[in-house]
């Protein structure tokens, strides 16, 4: 405001009218005697040193003649705030802040109830608050200026700004709630206030009361629409996750300035939170094409591409990204998940170990620990998948040492590697362990509740479970307990979960999920007709829903009907995800059924280096090596599938699948004897 005032002013009539304008206006008691034109002369002659003094770094003897100038227009009029605001700043200014403080001093002095003093201070102490030598908050000087303003606010409760100033350094301290009344104390006074609404707003954030956020956001927005204010309004609805309000506020910036990229970048990454990626897409292809050495839009791009499972166009734009910015640890990491995704788990480990090692540190920072953690859960993960389940045992004990935030989702990684590895003793250990170190962590909960349905331990499964419930992660816990039940083969329990989801599914993938998931309890109960029913009722929803394609089409295989349906339905669920291993297998299973061996054992195969440890598969491969003639190698297949039934979970034990594995086992071994040759030695 002062250097504003500074602008308007010169030596001349006008420029005097102005300045007695603004020290009529002040607000305050003024006393019985006051001298104006003193006032406004000494106001104006100490400005003019003040401006002298500015342009010439502070001589003294400009700098002393606009302070003795000052002291005199406040003499005449004690009461003349703009006098005591140039005063205070020019003492700021010139490094005198010893006499301001002796200044303000004598006139409390001369009268203790005095507001331009306790004004004076205050701005010297809001002043001097950050510590530059320091780089932090001066907490006794902060103590001082909440102080000061704390008294002109009592003594003068219609002074706006001094609501307004004693808001902000509230907010300094971190007292939300003192900030959060006297920001409602300044909204009496002016109900539209913008700097009390947008102190407001970032009050009720940190308070994590993001509605009311949200509604002084909306508030200052309606009355001052601009892109700052339609911005900060945008934000407040991103941090409750209502993201179609988001996106409808970013469009109102842009139809002010449709090509501010940061908007538009804001607004693609909001549509995705939404599920609009043909939108994010469009608007991101806009971006890359207007600024080709721009890697973000194209990191974004291979991301969408990603998530549509469009592999080749993903892998595009993902290199056009890392030739641009070869060294950006955001692109190179999506360079591992596309592997990953793309099924190259081996290529995704030698592209993600480089990523840690040149990241490696002593210590981390905070943020610099949750990072990396990332990272090793990544890692861990692919260590799983490629069956290093001691390498990735040893990576999420890494994660959690390194990050305490981190623990309990390590934990509940550790004991899913050792469910996977099959080694249930380990698991159910870490399990307990777990449950005693992390009693209320959810994940941890979720984890092992699914260990305990493993166990055959059903009723005990789903009451952990149902701990989970609280009314708003409902559906994600039906889920859980969806899957509880099928594998403990409670049917009737199953059923009445699957209503209690379907009453949470509200979006159209929602709905085809939970008609996929009754299609299954159909099948294991042998009802086929309603099965094939619900499987098709959910593919009309969604006709690139990969596991319904998947399920149906190799329930028809399993019954050897409509095998070239089948077929069609398989390959559609592998062409939108061809690293899937049980896809695979499908197809295999079902090019079997039709005859054609050497494309089922290439589909088989293939199937079993996504998938090393389904019975399953070794299964259906042993049957093919059996039609070729290949007795060693069926027998082999059959052993190895014998062998993971025994180690698998109790839940997924089939005594009748079992039986019929060891019967062909047996067979074959037989004729192998017949026709003069060695059994194979059973497989390590």
């Amino acid at each position: 405001m002062i250097r504003e005032f500074r602008t308007l002013f010169v030596s001349s009539a006008l420029g005097v009218a102005v300045a007695c304008t603004g020290l009529a206006q002040t607000p305050g008691p003024a006393p019985a005697q006051i001298d104006r034109a003193s006032a406004y002369y000494n106001f104006a002659m100490g400005h003019m040193y003040a401006e002298l003094a500015d342009n010439y770094a502070y001589r003294s003897e400009y700098v002393d003649k606009a302070i003795e100038h000052y002291k005199a227009a406040l003499k005449a009029d004690p009461g003349a705030g703009m006098v005591s605001e140039e005063l205070t700043d020019l003492y700021i200014r010139a490094g005198k802040l010893a006499d301001a403080v002796s200044e303000a001093d004598e006139m409390l002095k001369r009268n203790p109830a005095s507001l331009e003093a306790h004004r004076m201070l205050g701005r010297i102490y809001a002043r001097l608050i950050q510590d530059p030598q320091q780089n932090r908050v001066n907490q006794e000087r902060l103590r001082q200026a909440i102080e000061q303003y704390r008294m002109i606010a009592e003594q003068d409760p219609k002074d706006l700004d001094a609501w307004l100033v004693l808001g902000r350094l509230y907010k300094i301290a971190q007292k939300s709630e003192e900030a959060e009344k006297v920001y409602k104390k300044a909204l009496e006074l002016d109900p539209d206030n913008e700097y009390a609404l947008s102190g407001l707003v970032l009050v009720y954030s940190d308070l994590g009361d993001n509605k009311k956020a949200v509604e002084m956001s909306r508030r200052l927005a309606e009355q001052n629409p601009n892109p700052r204010t339609l911005r900060a309004l945008a934000k407040a609805y991103e941090d409750i996750d209502d993201y179609a309000d988001a996106v409808q506020t970013l469009r109102r910036i842009l139809a002010l300035d449709p090509h501010d990229v940061e908007i538009n970048t804001d607004l693609a990454e909001d549509l995705l939170h939404t599920k609009d990626l043909d939108g994010a897409l469009k608007i991101f292809g806009e971006l890359a094409e207007a600024d080709p050495k721009d890697p973000g839009p194209q990191l974004h791009l291979s991301q969408i591409y990603l998530q549509k499972r469009d592999y080749p166009k993903a892998r595009e734009a993902e290199d056009r990204a890392l030739a641009i910015e070869p060294g950006d640890l955001n692109i190179r990491f999506n360079d591992v998940n596309l592997l990953a995704a793309e099924g190259k788990y081996t290529d995704a480990i030698a592209r993600l170990k480089p990523i840690l090692d040149s990241t490696a540190k002593p210590t981390y920072a905070p943020r610099e620990q949750s990072d990396r953690a990332e990272l090793l859960d990544e890692l861990g993960r692919l260590y799983r998948l490629t069956e290093n389940y001691q390498l990735a045992a040893g990576t999420f004990q890494e994660m959690a040492a390194l990050d305490a935030n981190s623990a309990a989702w390590s934990a509940a990684q550790l004991i899913d590697t050792y469910r996977e590895a099959k080694e249930f003793d380990k698991a159910e250990k870490e399990a307990e362990a777990a449950g005693k170190k992390y009693p209320d962590d959810r994940t941890v909960k979720a984890t092992r509740a699914s260990l305990l349905a493993d166990l055959g331990r059903t009723e005990e499964a789903a009451a952990l479970a149902k701990q989970l419930l609280n009314g708003k992660d409902d559906r994600e816990v039906y889920k859980d307990l969806v899957e509880i039940y099928d594998k403990g083969k409670k049917f009737t329990e199953l059923a009445q979960t699957l209503d209690a989801l379907d009453k949470l599914s509200v979006s159209d993938p929602e709905k085809a999920e939970v008609l996929f998931m009754r299609g299954a309890r159909f099948e294991k109960m042998q009802n086929l007709d309603l099965a094939e029913a619900a499987f098709r009722k959910a593919l009309e929803i969604n006709p690139k829903f990969a596991s319904a394609l998947n399920y149906l089409g190799y329930m028809l295989a399993d019954r050897n009907v409509r095998l070239a349906e089948a077929r069609e339905l398989i390959q559609r669920a592998v062409d939108i995800e061809p690293a899937n291993g049980p896809f695979l297998d499908s197809l295999g299973w079902v090019e079997f059924r039709l005859g054609k061996l050497d494309q089922a054992e290439i589909d088989l195969r293939q199937a079993l280096e996504h998938v090393r440890r389904d019975p399953t598969v070794n299964d259906h491969l042993g049957d093919v090596y059996f039609q070729k003639g290949r007795l060693k190698e069926a027998i082999t297949q059959w052993e190895i599938s014998l062998r993971e039934w025994r180690l698998s979970a109790i839940a997924d034990l089939d005594p009748v699948e079992m039986e019929k594995v060891q019967k062909k086992l047996d067979d074959a071994r037989v004729r192998l004897a017949k026709e003069g040759g060695t059994v194979p030695p059973p497989p390590r």
